[in-house]
């Protein structure tokens, strides 16, 4: 009886070692991590954009309906931000660009808002964040390759569907409209300040 005891004591570890839930609670939790991180660097960026508006609506008062597209686009993402969906984020996140495009394309009519020094610092900061939102989604989809890949293995796929581990979508735009450069009229004279 003795014996039996110690078998299942030694060999039961051994087994579920082998078996990669461990494995699958680790990579699953990098996953949930990097996600986080992107929903971090997507805030900061909507954070960011009120100050910008406001600095450009200065010069650009005129061009009310790009700063309603840009505020929209914002309430948006942050919503996907606070649900977590990684579909949602990432087009959410695609219609924030584009209507940050079309704000950006207006501020290059206006040289004084270019030369304007809250405007430069607000362009570096979002500049900052743009590329911490791409190493964010490399990160996520890295580690995303990676759980994906492993549950997908065997044996380790019976651990997985025995607990019910299931693929994780990667954060990608699939939108083609969104890809796409927005297009801005300059037919309009630019308004002084």
């Amino acid at each position: 009886m003795h014996r039996r005891t110690w078998l299942a004591l030694v060999i039961v570890p051994l087994l579920l070692q082998g078996c990669g839930y461990n494995r699958i609670q680790e990579l699953d939790e990098r996953a949930q991590q990097t996600k986080q991180n992107i929903s971090v660097q997507l805030q900061r960026r909507a954070d960011l954009v009120p100050n910008l508006v406001e600095t450009v609506r200065g010069y650009a008062a005129h061009e009310e309906e790009v700063f309603t597209n840009v505020a929209q686009a914002r309430a948006a993402l942050s919503g996907a931000v606070q649900g977590g969906d990684v579909g949602q984020m990432a087009a959410a996140d695609a219609r924030l660009n584009g209507a940050l495009g079309r704000l950006i394309a207006i501020a290059e009519a206006y040289p004084q808002l270019r030369a304007d020094q809250q405007f430069t610092r607000l362009m570096d900061e979002l500049a900052g964040t743009e590329n911490r939102i791409a190493v964010a989604r490399q990160d996520y989809n890295e580690a995303v390759s990676q759980y994906n890949t492993y549950i997908r293995r065997f044996p380790t796929t019976l651990t997985a569907r025995a607990i019910g581990a299931e693929q994780r979508d990667y954060f990608e735009v699939q939108d083609e409209s969104v890809r796409t450069a927005p297009s801005v009229d300059f037919s309009k004279e630019p308004a002084t300040p």
